[in-house]
């Protein structure tokens, strides 16, 4: 019997659990969510408060584990809502990290780096772990007027 190889995670499947996921998480605060589906879409989530009257354009990014999020910082919105999703493992909840666009783009050092700062654009640019964790479960984003 041959040696399985370690498959690598399938990334359409992990970016639709951190939708879901996301989408759940949303639905349980109370929130109206519609989830839009297809390929290479700026939007994941239409979400609005019923007590506030406000509608967000969300986001939703996810790994399997603690790492970089793709994302080149031309392709973030200010005016969007951005949930990163560590998914862990089956047996572990998943780590919710909600930002506002305008944040990350108010402070492109931090968020991704270094990368931004040589001569030449970075081929693969993304959102570094560390700077999230003061964002962990910030879901009161969505409360604002």
């Amino acid at each position: 019997m041959p040696d399985a190889k370690r498959q690598r995670p399938d990334s359409q499947i992990s970016g639709m659990a951190g939708e879901f996921l996301t989408a759940g998480k949303l639905f349980k605060r109370g929130l109206q969510v519609a989830v839009t589906v297809g390929n290479a879409k700026a939007i994941d989530l239409f979400v609005n408060n019923p007590r506030t009257g406000r509608t967000f354009e969300v986001q939703a990014k996810a790994v399997r584990m603690k790492s970089c999020y793709p994302l080149r910082n031309e392709n973030v919105r200010p005016d969007h809502i951005y949930v990163f999703v560590v998914l862990n493992g089956p047996k572990e909840d998943e780590d919710n990290f909600v930002v506002p666009g305008k944040d990350i783009l108010n402070a492109i050092d931090r968020f991704f780096g270094t990368s931004y700062q040589r001569e030449s654009p970075p081929k693969f640019p993304g959102i570094k772990y560390g700077p999230l964790k003061d964002y962990k479960d910030k879901w009161e984003v969505f409360e604002g007027s």
